[in-house]
């Protein structure tokens, strides 16, 4: 009786123990995991082909015309003519455009475009012509939103 109730005891502690460490190397793999995401999230955003333009951002959902060379790239201070593309449905749609910046560095916030949007073009559900300039070289994070909802993120390198 005294040893089936040590070996009751003992399946008890180990098991308390097993679900504890699982618990612990799950919590360090969900830490790990957003870690690797906050690292992953400043690489700057994929080039995408769509109605003979290449555009960068996110492929079906929304991008401007960029192909990454000398006339196209960010660099400080210099305004350049991009058009954005926006996908999605007719609901997503209401309200004006507004795109934040945010340096990766510092986490400083500048508004680069704010407008309405236009209507099909290219072969996307709406557009926005925009002049955008960034005051420093590094990673950007561009955050559009439409009316007070966010749309999507653009990741952009200035040169």
């Amino acid at each position: 009786m005294v040893k089936r109730s040590f070996v009751l005891i003992i399946s008890i502690i180990i098991s308390i123990t097993t679900v504890g460490c699982s618990n612990v190397a799950n919590k360090n793999d969900e830490i790990k995991s957003e870690t690797e995401h906050q690292v992953n999230k400043w690489k700057e955003s994929p080039l995408f082909e769509y109605g003979g333009y290449t555009m960068i951002g996110e492929e079906g959902r929304l991008g401007f015309i960029y192909d990454d060379s000398e006339n196209l790239r960010f660099y400080p201070n210099k305004t350049q003519k991009y058009m954005w593309h926006f996908w999605g449905d007719d609901e997503e749609f209401n309200g004006n455009l507004k795109v934040i910046a945010t340096y990766e560095k510092e986490e400083e916030k500048i508004t680069v475009v704010e407008g309405g949007l236009g209507g099909a073009h290219n072969g996307a559900d709406r557009h926005a012509p925009s002049n955008m300039s960034l005051p420093k070289s590094g990673m950007w994070k561009l955050d559009a939103y439409i009316g007070d909802k966010l749309f999507g993120t653009v990741f952009v390198k200035v040169h």
